[in-house]
């Protein structure tokens, strides 16, 4: 391979200054210039258009180095950008030329120490040092949140969680709960309005059953749902085993669900009582989990039906089929049914109409359905539907627009779906349980029962327990399987919560132990770096932000989560290698010590996670 070294010029190179005083920053400078590859497109923009002025906008090819001995970035239009003008007369004789060009035509920046090209034209880019350390230290005194990144959404509604009334939430419900709220801690942080909807299965055929199962139970009429409930799966099993079993039971029962819709008080009466029955049991998983919701379950949106259908109708996409009122959708073999045979609603009318309610009531331009795989396809035809009604845009890549973030399965060990001995689905409440009960084991194990408080104990137990729960769950790609287990998850070595939390607790206990006032060397200090295991660690915390821009595009945690893991290996490098506490560079390897943890808590809170400052 040829490769053709360039040394930056002056307009290219840093300032003689080896570090920056805070004091020194313009108001100006305090807003978010994007992200690191934000930054560096801007400037290969302008190359560009001095470069080919004649081929009209060209976007910027910029990527981090994939080997970073050959440096931190990389421009990849010269290839692109010759085959396009060779043969037009072009001064160039090859891609490389092209990228020699692009090159020596990028404007004075001090963000650049020094580029290379190698191959066909690409050009690798050497960010300074001492711009990586100015960027650190402006975030460290004007807070994280300068790192915001800005997505083209200014609202957005995020479909997640999502339990059926009457029965409790298990560890099918953990991985909707999840996504979804990490994706929309992801969107806020993004500056994106986010409305938190829990579409709870709260209308339909069941609570003819549930509520004719409660009436028998207490045939006087009076009805104290906590007292005839109880335990809600027992009594949703009870109540559909006598809907299978009893052919005169399940005639009450479809009679009782025209009574419902039919808005009769007695009726209306016992299916409040038993959503609130269940509300209050999700309501407190939500809260252990730290998780908020909006709840606007089915039946809110069961009155929106018939007008959403009529205009469905006047675009003339409704056709009759064997009875039914059906959509038929390009290139699906079944149709959208959205009026059963019998003229009632279903799981597509519902969502029809709540899809017509998030863009033109609530006016989001980007509403997200956290499910299971297995409704993918669904949601395919309910959105492809919108499109021929014109709701949506044709083009995916277009606002408004719809996604479905599908995941996978919950695994047991033995590699079939996660359940107890007794083949019951896992209750939420109970796995919950069990991670705080085995962490709080293993602390007290390590003597911290001596140490701490019974508050402390507790509270650390609880941060390390559920977040181990939240964190084995997203730190997998969403789509696929995963493989549940306490083993694994509660390991204090490896890609693992407890593990990361630890990091981040070493790193206040070093702040710590400096007995320095961190808040007032933001102020005063300055940071320096000059060993390579700084300058990587500098490079991993400014990447945080175009990290947070991926994940959100692509509504995929677990690249939030690799980051996250990363910058605990590369922060154990840097502390293996650089003495911080009575060294030399101790202020500025304090301020970096500061900003990796910093930038960790963020990543812990986008994740749903609470940090440990002790362990």
């Amino acid at each position: 391979m040829f490769i053709c070294i360039v040394r930056a010029k002056s307009r290219r190179t840093v300032s003689a200054a080896k570090s920056y005083s805070l004091s020194t920053m313009a108001p100006q400078d305090l807003q978010s210039a994007g992200s690191v590859k934000q930054q560096i497109a801007k400037l290969f923009e302008e190359s560009l258009r001095t470069t080919v002025p004649d081929e009209g906008d060209v976007e910027p090819a910029i990527a981090p180095c994939q080997n970073p001995k050959f440096g931190d970035y990389q421009c990849n239009n010269a290839m692109g950008l010759w085959s396009r003008v060779k043969g037009k007369g072009t001064q160039f004789k090859g891609p490389q030329l092209v990228g020699q060009a692009i090159m020596n035509n990028l404007p004075p920046s001090e963000m650049i120490e020094s580029c290379t090209i190698a191959g066909p034209g690409f050009v690798n880019i050497i960010l300074s040092k001492h711009w990586i350390a100015k960027s650190i230290q402006k975030m460290l005194v004007h807070t994280i949140e300068t790192w915001a990144s800005e997505i083209p959404v200014k609202r957005a509604v995020v479909d997640f969680s999502s339990p059926n009334i009457a029965k409790e939430m298990h560890v099918g419900n953990l991985r909707s709960t999840i996504i979804g709220d990490t994706l929309a801690r992801m969107l806020e942080f993004s500056k994106v309005e986010v409305l938190r909807r829990n579409h709870v299965g709260d209308w339909g055929t069941q609570f003819g059953m549930l509520i004719e199962y409660l009436f028998e139970k207490f045939p006087s009429g009076e009805v104290s749902g906590d007292q005839a409930i109880g335990d809600l799966q027992a009594f949703y099993k009870a109540s559909k085993q006598r809907f299978d079993s009893d052919p005169a039971f399940k005639e009450r029962a479809q009679r009782a669900v025209v009574s419902l819709q039919g808005g009769e008080e007695k009726y209306r009466k016992a299916w409040a009582e038993i959503c609130e029955i269940s509300r209050r049991g999700y309501e407190s998983v939500y809260q252990r989990l730290g998780v908020q919701l909006e709840e606007k379950g089915e039946s809110f949106y069961n009155p929106y039906i018939p007008r959403v259908v009529e205009l469905l109708n006047e675009k003339g996409l409704i056709e009759e089929s064997e009875g039914a009122r059906v959509i038929f959708i390009k290139g699906k073999k079944i149709p959208l049914i959205v009026v059963k045979k019998d003229g009632g609603y279903n799981y597509a009318s519902t969502d029809l109409a709540a899809l017509w309610y998030r863009l033109y009531e609530e006016k989001a331009e980007w509403i997200i359905y956290v499910t299971d795989v297995g409704q993918r396809e669904h949601f395919e035809m309910v959105f492809t539907a919108a499109k021929q009604a014109g709701w949506l845009p044709a083009e995916d890549n277009k606002y408004p627009k719809a996604s479905h973030v599908g995941f996978g399965l919950v695994l047991g060990e033995d590699g079939k779906r996660f359940r107890t001995r007794s083949t019951e689905t896992v209750k939420l409440v109970d796995l919950l349980d069990e991670a705080k009960n085995r962490c709080r084991e293993a602390l007290v194990q390590r003597g911290k029962s001596e140490e701490w408080t019974a508050e402390e104990l507790d509270k650390t137990a609880e941060a390390v327990g559920y977040g181990a729960v939240k964190y084995a769950d997203l730190k997998n790609n969403r789509s696929t399987n995963y493989t549940f287990s306490f083993d694994q998850m509660l390991n204090d070595k490896g890609n693992t919560a407890v593990y990361l939390l630890y990091a981040h607790a070493r790193i206040c206990s070093i702040i710590r132990r400096s007995g320095k006032d961190i808040e007032e060397l933001k102020k005063i200090g300055t940071m320096e770096l000059d060993h390579p295991d700084e300058r990587v660690l500098g490079l991993h915390l400014l990447q945080f932000l175009e990290i947070v821009e991926e994940a959100c595009t692509n509504l995929l945690p677990n690249i939030l989560c690799e980051y996250l893991y990363n910058l605990s290996e590369d922060f154990t490098r840097f502390y293996t290698n650089c003495q911080v506490v009575g060294s030399a560079e101790e202020t500025s390897r304090l301020l970096l010590c500061e900003a990796t943890a910093i930038v960790m808590r963020k990543c812990f809170y986008l994740l749903g996670i609470t940090p440990v400052y002790k362990i």
